[in-house]
């Protein structure tokens, strides 16, 4: 079943893709995603993803809701989304509402898309995760579970 096509919205999952060719994953309608994603090729998402998402290309389509980071080198936005974007290549679809954070090289917004919030031009370019990061061996930095810090009793 490796060569046999998804119906639209299925996700579709291979440990290893063939040469040359992209592995799409997609959350269809409907799904809810709570915790991160990190994946080595492409993620379309078409449900609500409340997490971070570490990807090589983030397409966030229309009707899709996704609060948290995002750290793609590319990235377009025809949802919704809130939260903070790392990549080199942004696009606002005119379907789009953004509310947060724009870090890229290149951003281009659409007529009629609803962008509320900075965008900053970054220096350093956005690099996709590597198959070790996507397989878990190596935790992404931006994305690796924070610990608080420990606060001192003032004794009050």
């Amino acid at each position: 079943m490796k060569n046999a096509k998804a119906p639209a919205g299925e996700a579709r999952l291979h440990e290893e893709a063939a040469p040359g060719k992209d592995v799409v994953s997609v959350l269809g309608q409907g799904m809810l995603i709570t915790g991160n994603i990190v994946c080595a090729g492409t993620v379309q998402i078409f449900g609500r993803v409340i997490g971070d998402i570490h990807a090589s290309q983030l397409m966030i389509c229309e009707g899709a809701k996704v609060e948290g980071k995002i750290i793609a080198p590319e990235t377009t936005i025809q949802g919704t989304f809130s939260g903070t974007i790392n990549a080199n290549n942004v696009k606002l679809a005119s379907t789009a509402v953004v509310d947060g954070e724009i870090f890229n090289k290149s951003l281009t917004i659409e007529q009629n898309a609803l962008f509320e919030g900075v965008a900053r031009r970054l220096d350093k370019p956005v690099t996709p995760p590597s198959s070790a990061q996507a397989k878990g061996e190596d935790i992404v930095p931006a994305l690796a579970p924070q610990t608080a810090p420990l606060l001192a009793d003032t004794g009050r």
